[in-house]
């Protein structure tokens, strides 16, 4: 733990000995490419890196799962955990294995198509007879990789990032897109028009959204008895993001809450639960204990789908969240207590908050009246609601997941058939 802080504290340092780490981790797999005959009829799903079933690589996988044109492939699910999903029906179909494990990278080797939605390895290459296909994990408010102006991370450089994000533009086949406007983002923040790989963008809607655009009531209730939350609350999910300054040398990213829950439950709850939902990059655990029957920590519901469809409103502040919450026409929050430090030091933004669809708030007790009187809004009837919906989740109409398919594998499996 000291040669930890000792390298975050010494930048150089750290970049040497991650180059060597890097040579020696690619000289393993160019070994095992070269040992693996290229399989075309192979598919490799990961989530957040294995840290959970969901998104969109879920919503394509249970799209093939059903699909008899794909009865004869080889499907492959990565997790940190597999034990955890060993017992799960719907991933029966798939082989589990360990994400960053030999035999993961052995299967990645094989597979003519990766489907993931975070950036590969960076020691792991692209065959040319590959398809990798990048779903990505939202639509960005805050500025990503090549697009960062101003660079808070404590672990790395500007360089470093603007590498990290280049070298994912360079590989991928397929970047998935939900509209005009993050299609935009994801050219400049993957360095993709430099790198002549603009044309890789395709624009066909979010997969993951699916589920929230033909949802039923009945689907929405069951969630909400699974997670114990009383039939006679109105509920709030409070999804913060991650801050690139806020890091721990042991535990990993970590994040401050700023609200007091105390305050909150004093005068929300006999109305109201809340759902708490961490980012998955943060590593600290929380103890609500002391607010049982008030707030429920969902930090380890894997698909964030499920919280979204139990929920009557979102509490947010600059994560992609609320981009995917309004295909559910449900009110928005917006809790931006550190809102300059965040803009002007940490991030910055790619659109103007004026777009934003829900009221910002600075303090805890703006939060409170915001809660209450977004609870009685009707979001279909707001225009400007509407308007933010119509720039930004113009292709969420449920049948994103059939669009990629089709393009992805059409011409293959239209060949087999």
């Amino acid at each position: 733990m000291e040669l930890n802080r000792v390298l975050r504290k010494n930048k150089s340092l750290l970049k040497i000995l991650r180059f060597f780490l890097l040579k020696k981790n690619e000289l393993k797999y160019r070994h095992i490419v070269a040992k693996t005959k290229l399989n075309t009829k192979a598919i490799v799903f990961a989530s957040y890196r294995g840290r959970s079933y969901s998104c969109s690589p879920k919503s394509i996988y249970q799209k093939v799962l059903n699909d008899p044109r794909f009865s004869e492939y080889k499907i492959v699910w990565a997790f940190r955990d597999p034990k955890k999903y060993s017992d799960n029906p719907e991933i029966k179909r798939a082989i589990l294995v360990e994400y960053e494990s030999k035999q993961f990278y052995q299967y990645l080797a094989e597979a003519k198509y990766w489907i993931l939605n975070i950036r590969i390895p960076e020691h792991v290459f692209v065959r040319p007879e590959q398809i990798y296909v990048q779903t990505w994990h939202g639509t960005p408010l805050k500025r990503l990789g090549c697009d960062l102006d101003k660079n808070n991370n404590l672990l790395y450089t500007e360089a470093d990032i603007f590498e990290k994000y280049s070298r994912e533009g360079r590989l991928v086949s397929y970047f998935l897109s939900p509209s005009p406007f993050a299609s935009e983002k994801f050219v400049t923040a993957f360095n993709m028009d430099d790198q002549g790989k603009s044309d890789a963008i395709l624009e066909a809607g979010y997969p993951r959204n699916d589920d929230l655009v033909n949802h039923t009531p009945e689907e929405a209730a069951e969630i909400r008895a699974k997670l114990g939350v009383p039939e006679n609350r109105k509920v709030i999910l409070y999804a913060p993001t991650w801050r690139d300054n806020q890091h721990d040398y042991k535990l990993g990213y970590v994040y401050d809450i700023n609200a007091d829950f105390d305050a909150l439950k004093a005068a929300l709850s006999e109305e109201y639960v809340i759902l708490f939902r961490a980012h998955y990059l943060v590593a600290n655990q929380f103890n609500f204990d002391r607010y049982s029957g008030f707030v429920y920590d969902v930090s380890g519901v894997d698909d964030i789908n499920d919280l979204y469809l139990a929920s009557d409103l979102l509490v947010t502040d600059y994560s992609s969240v609320f981009f995917d919450y309004a295909n559910l026409n449900r009110p928005v929050v917006f809790y931006m207590y550190d809102l300059e430090q965040y803009r002007d030091e940490t991030r910055g933004f790619y659109l103007s908050l004026d777009e934003l669809p829900g009221p910002i708030v600075r303090t805890e007790s703006e939060l409170v009246e915001a809660i209450r009187r977004a609870a009685l809004s009707d979001p279909v009837g707001d225009e400007k609601y509407q308007a933010f919906r119509k720039k930004f989740t113009p292709l969420d109409d449920g049948r994103a997941s059939d669009r990629v398919i089709d393009t992805v594998f059409g011409e293959q499996t239209n060949s087999n058939g």
